[in-house]
Parts: structure tokens; C-alpha cells; sequence
């Protein structure tokens, strides 16, 4: 029997597999179609203080193995979360979730954080300082060290639970920032969000989203996603999530030996409902092929 339990800052997850913030709604949406009880955990939809409506339609475009999204941030704000979907969440999944959160300053990361602090059921919280979506927040904070380990410091004065920060691959250095993120007091490390594309429509002679620009998703992206894993996971000595183009058992693998201690997937579940059930039912058949007995001897053995 292999052992696919993992750890992260003193949360015991069943499993590596969590399905990633934005892709994976407030898990009722996915309830329908398997008892989501096995997961490993649940990043939710992302936080903000205010609700958000987001960027203007159209905000996906398709691409070879992947997605462009320009959703921007849409959520119904941090008092609708708290009082209504948190509490639905509650009524179908048992275990500590995810909280994602962000913001467009300082001051709102800590309220979004100090906020996701006081639910008992959320065990980590992410940060997400890079989305490419928002024009003034987001990307901004996370493109620079001390910038990103300037939100960090904010939130883990405010919070007593682990802080997880979500970085952006759309950097020259991801492994200086997520050093920075470390010594501020981060508590884990979450990559790679999306990395920046766009589509042009040749008839109209105009970009396929109307931001013009969005985060790309989806298998295309993995190679650079292990890549900048592998990166961090040799620079830091907290906890790695890692995440990008993850759809199968063997990429939840290979992720892992790049360094990740968990793994997120997420345009996955947009093309397949099923996605993290199979990945999960699949992982013991591909631990035994590899003759891996339990998933924590594989972190990070790549030298």
C-alpha cells in the first residue's frame, strides 16, 4: 500500500492534489460530479474586500494546449464569502481549505487576511500577488522583492494561521523574490500563476480578449512551471505548492521531485470536470510503476 499523505506547515493533507484558486469555484460547483471529500485540500475562488465583477467579455481565448483568461479577480467580496459561501463549503467538504486572497493595497491584503484568519475551517492562506488581470494591484506587488515580502510582512503581523505567497512567473528572478517572501515570514510558497499571452482574431484584426492581454493556462505552460519550482524549491527552506499546466499523476510526480510538496491543478478542471479524481485515483498505479512507496521520499530529489 503506498502513502500519499503530505505535510504542509503542519497540515496533514491525504494527498498532494488541490485544485487550484479560480478554476475550481467554491467546490459546490464540482460537488455535483464526485464526492470532492478526496482531495487533498481546496484553493477557493480568490478574495477580495469589495466584490468584484471583473473584466470586461470577452476574457477567455483558446490556445494549443492551453487558455488565455482575463476574468479579473471576479468574486462576491469578503462579507459574502464569509456568510454565505464558506459556510456551503463547510456543508460538503470536511477538511481545512485554502483561502486565497488579494488586493489592491497593503491595507487590503491584511483585512482580506486578518478576515480568512478568524474561519475555522481555512487551514493555509494564500496570498496571490501576481495576477496578471488587475492593472493596479496584483502583478505589481509580487514583480519585485521587496514588495512581495512587503505584503508578506503585513499579512503574518495580522494572522496566526500558515501564509502561503503565490508568486508570478512573469519575472527575471522568481527565486530572489521568493527568498524575500522567506525572510519576511512566509510560511510556504505557491508557483506559478499564469504567465502573461495574448491572441490576435485575424478576421476582426483585433485581440481575441477584450483586456487585450491575459494569464496563460494549461499543459503548454508546465516545463516552465517545474522549471521555476525546481528554482525556488533549491532557494527557500519553507514548503512549495507547485502549479501549471498539471494534468496527469506523472506530472503531480515529476512536480514533486522538482521540489513542490503539494501539487495545485487548474485549467485542468476547466476541460474536465474530473480531472483531480483521476489524477488521485491514478496516483497509487503510478507510484508502483515508479517504485515509489511513499510521495514525501520523492520531494525535491532532484540535486
Amino acid at each position: 500500500m503506498v502513502d500519499m499523505k503530505v505535510t504542509l506547515s503542519g497540515l496533514v493533507l491525504d494527498n498532494p492534489v488541490i485544485p487550484a484558486s479560480g478554476t475550481f469555484g467554491y467546490g459546490k460547483e464540482y460537488a455535483e460530479f464526485y464526492d470532492i471529500n478526496i482531495l487533498g485540500s481546496i484553493s477557493f475562488k480568490g478574495t477580495t474586500v469589495e466584490p468584484r465583477f471583473g473584466n470586461p467579455q470577452p476574457r477567455i481565448a483558446e490556445c494549443s494546449r492551453g487558455l488565455i483568461n482575463s476574468v479579473g479577480l471576479q468574486n462576491p467580496g469578503l462579507k459574502a464569502v464569509k456568510e454565505k459561501e464558506l459556510p456551503e463549503l463547510a456543508e460538503i467538504y470536511s477538511k481545512p481549505v485554502i483561502a486565497n486572497v488579494s488586493g489592491f493595497s497593503i491595507e487590503e491584503y491584511v483585512e482580506c487576511a486578518k478576515a480568512m484568519d478568524e474561519e475555522p475551517q481555512v487551514g493555509i492562506i494564500e496570498v496571490n500577488v501576481s495576477c496578471p488581470n488587475v492593472h493596479d494591484g496584483g502583478m505589481a506587488f509580487g514583480t519585485l522583492p521587496e514588495t512581495a515580502a512587503e505584503v508578506t510582512r503585513a499579512v503574518k503581523a495580522v494572522t496566526t494561521k500558515p501564509v502561503y505567497i503565490k508568486l508570478s512567473p512573469n519575472v527575471t528572478d522568481i527565486a530572489a523574490i521568493a527568498k524575500a517572501c522567506e525572510e519576511a515570514g512566509a510560511d510556504g510558497i505557491c508557483l506559478i500563476n499564469t504567465l502573461l499571452g495574448m491572441r490576435i482574431n485575424l478576421e476582426k484584426r483585433q485581440p481575441v480578449i477584450a483586456n487585450k492581454m491575459g494569464g496563460f493556462s494549461g499543459p503548454a505552460i508546465f516545463p516552465v512551471a517545474v522549471r521555476m519550482v525546481y528554482q525556488v524549491a533549491k532557494a527557500v527552506n519553507i514548503p512549495v505548492i507547485g502549479m501549471g499546466g498539471v494534468e496527469s499523476a506523472r506530472d503531480v510526480i515529476e512536480m514533486m521531485m522538482a521540489g513542490a510538496t503539494a501539487v495545485q491543478v487548474g485549467a485542468a478542471n476547466l476541460v474536465n470536470p474530473y480531472a483531480c479524481k483521476e489524477i488521485i485515483e491514478e496516483l497509487p498505479k503510478v507510484m508502483e510503476e515508479l517504485g515509489i512507496e511513499k510521495l514525501t521520499d520523492i520531494i525535491g530529489i532532484i540535486e
